[in-house]
């Protein structure tokens, strides 16, 4: 596995895709634990650092994250790092470890006076929420979790908030060195609310990890639309302070409210965009090529299209119809076009399938099961039919969807894991 580049070398921007735990947290919506392990497969195709990939202390996860562990031991991932999130309380992380196997861990605390006093009420002042953090970070070390990272939950108005409603980035840095001191990896920087502004983060977390000197998570969430920006200045402020950064993403911007940050918007900002693509500060394993085909699994797996405008993976960005657009871009893309559709693996065509329709599901038999498998270039040995035939199935019913091409793959390669995905235990 492939680790950030250690501190003293350049700092760089690392990408944590947050989907399978904040993305599925939208309202109304979800995903099967069938289609959030094939989110970590294309996360991990993509070069994504880590994924957030559900909630260990959560009983109905867990046979869903054993599994995924036990996949990523098979090398099935080959280098993302899953990893888990539970709140910052000895509980939770005893929990978490008692049901599943998770070595990386996300410890989550509201750190604001507003919702110290306004969740707590009374019963925790801002030195219990220190003592409840650190016993926590102390029960996962004593534990033998590998990375803790810790989140200060609505950090940007604790950075802008007292009592009196003066600065208050005094206690932020003394939780964040509270939780260094004990044995900390990284801070989540969480701007819950849309609250600050490109400016602001960008002087917050510059100040937090210039004390702290410790790698910052930017968690940006997108209520005033600032969602990337706030990510990404974030990050420059980390950056410029001598540190890694850490940008929280979603794959389509989804999360709770009004989302989190894009995960294709926030590269392509660092990649392409003024003063910045000169840089080359983003994480090089990303591959860029892999945007078009995990935006639109995650869109047909929440059932939601991708908008049309959805920047580089919507269906009219990259189409131009004024008459002075279009005779631009044909005379030269670059008119019009600061990245080309290839770069994001869009197809230039798409072809599908006419005539005689095979398939099969939650009500199909061996022969169309053959037949389909056939098509994709795999041949499901005789002993293992029923066996791949009753995953199909139960996978079908799983997901409310036809199974897709790569979803059949890993049920024919990994049936013991996915049987385990496939099962909730009460």
């Amino acid at each position: 596995m492939k680790e950030p580049i250690v501190r003293g070398e350049k700092p760089r921007v690392y990408l944590i895709d947050v989907t399978n735990r904040d993305g599925v947290q939208t309202a109304n919506i979800g995903l099967s634990k069938l289609q959030k392990t094939m989110l970590n497969q294309y996360l991990d195709k993509m070069g994504i650092f880590q994924s957030e990939f559900g909630f260990p202390a959560l009983e109905h996860e867990t046979n869903y994250i054993n599994a995924n562990l036990d996949l990523e031991k098979k090398s099935f991932f080959k280098n993302i790092r899953l990893e888990g999130w539970v709140r910052a309380t000895v509980e939770d992380v005893h929990k978490a470890l008692k049901l599943t196997k998770v070595e990386h861990l996300n410890l989550s605390i509201s750190t604001s006076l507003i919702m110290t006093i306004g969740k707590f009420g009374n019963k925790f002042s801002r030195e219990d929420v220190l003592v409840m953090m650190t016993e926590a970070v102390d029960a996962a070390r004593q534990a033998g979790v590998k990375t803790i990272g810790v989140n200060a939950e609505d950090a940007s108005r604790t950075a802008a908030e007292r009592e009196d409603h003066g600065y208050d980035e005094d206690y932020l840095i003394k939780f964040a060195l509270a939780a260094k001191k004990h044995g900390a990896d990284r801070i989540r920087y969480c701007d819950t609310l849309g609250y600050d502004r490109a400016m602001s983060i960008y002087d917050s977390v510059k100040s937090l990890a210039k004390e702290v000197q410790l790698p910052i998570e930017l968690h940006c969430h997108n209520d005033t639309g600032y969602a990337v920006a706030n990510s990404v200045e974030g990050a420059m402020g980390a950056l410029d302070a001598g540190v890694d950064a850490y940008i929280n993403t979603t794959i389509n911007g989804m999360g709770e409210r009004a989302g989190n940050a894009d995960m294709v918007s926030v590269i392509l900002a660092i990649t392409k965009s003024r003063g910045l693509r000169e840089k080359n500060i983003l994480d090089p394993n990303i591959d860029l090529t892999m945007a078009w085909k995990i935006a639109n699994y995650a869109a047909r797996s929440f059932g939601l299209p991708i908008p049309i405008n959805q920047v580089g993976v919507g269906s009219n960005a990259f189409a131009h119809e004024s008459g002075i657009h279009a005779d631009g871009i044909l005379k030269d893309r670059k008119n019009y076009e600061i990245y080309e559709p290839e770069e994001l693996g869009i197809p230039n065509g798409f072809t599908q399938e006419s005539g005689r329709i095979i398939t099969t599901g939650e009500y199909g038999g061996l022969k169309g099961l053959k037949h389909v498998y056939s098509k994709i270039g795999m041949e499901i040995p005789a002993d293992k039919e029923r066996r791949i035939l009753n995953l199909v199935q139960l996978a079908t019913a799983h997901n409310q969807k036809p199974l897709l091409p790569d979803e059949l793959k890993l049920i024919a390669e990994y049936p013991e894991e996915v049987a385990k995905i496939l099962t909730v235990t009460p």
